[in-house]
């Protein structure tokens, strides 16, 4: 490793498995300090204890965190400030898929959708600025998807928001470049990644994993399915230094998707 974020203080959400536990690990593999948080609090907990065992005791800590709630955003901030002496990247990983046409899903659904995807992001910006302020320069990196990019049928609630993603995050650079902060916001869109997320969809469609990677794999031009350390690469990227230059930009994680 390179130490690319040596002397970066990263807060994640969503760590507790998946993309969130691929980035905390990266993250800290670059040299970066990580707090990973979660609903899932003890999957948070194991994550920073798997890499604690790798890097040394103090690389990671870990909080139990509702992202939808406000309170718990200035407690996740605070533990920031605590346990790793600061903050200047902040992932934003946390959410949710909800299927449904526009004619079966539920408003109570299409609510939690939002709040899940769209309204953390809101309050963990707003709450998480003043002191990313304080340690500048720094970085904000949205997962978004690219079903932000491209529609479905299937899934208005879920393309809506990470398209709301999409936007927010070019909002957020925008204003963060015109009062100076010296910090920059970003978003990924990946497309299928071979995380526990789709060994529930596979149970719900009752298919055998491997078939439904091979469905996925079919409808991406580069006839494989992704790996988290592929988008993983890529906020390891966004957080560096080496992306100083990049703000209110879009990364297509997608194998070819969006170019058809």
């Amino acid at each position: 490793m390179t130490k690319r974020c040596e002397g970066k203080l990263a807060l994640v959400t969503g760590g507790a498995q998946g993309l969130g536990r691929a980035h905390c690990i990266r993250l800290a593999q670059e040299g970066a300090r990580v707090l990973a948080t979660d609903v899932n609090g003890a999957g948070a907990e194991e994550t920073a204890s798997i890499i604690n065992a790798e890097m040394g005791t103090g690389t990671a800590f870990a909080i139990a965190h509702d992202v939808t709630d406000p309170a718990q955003w200035e407690a996740a901030v605070d533990a920031a400030r605590n346990d790793l002496g600061g903050l200047n990247v902040l992932v934003n990983n946390a959410g949710i898929g909800v299927a449904g046409s526009i004619e079966d899903c539920t408003f109570d659904d299409w609510k939690r959708c939002y709040s899940v995807n769209v309204d953390s992001i809101f309050h963990g910006c707003q709450k998480a600025l003043p002191l990313m302020r304080e340690h500048a320069p720094g970085s904000i990196v949205n997962i978004s998807s690219i079903a932000g990019l491209i529609a479905s049928d299937t899934m208005p609630a879920y393309n809506s928001t990470k398209a709301a993603v999409w936007m927010l995050s070019k909002s957020i650079a925008l204003h963060c470049a015109k009062k100076n902060m010296q910090i920059r916001c970003n978003s990924v869109h990946p497309t299928f990644v071979d995380t526990p997320i789709l060994d529930g969809t596979a149970k719900a469609h009752a298919l055998d994993k491997d078939v439904l990677m091979d469905k996925l794999a079919r409808q991406i031009p580069l006839k494989f399915v992704g790996e988290p350390n592929d988008i993983a690469n890529a906020v390891v990227y966004l957080a560096s230094d080496e992306s100083r230059f990049m703000t209110g930009a879009e990364i297509k994680l997608d194998g070819g998707i969006s170019a058809m």
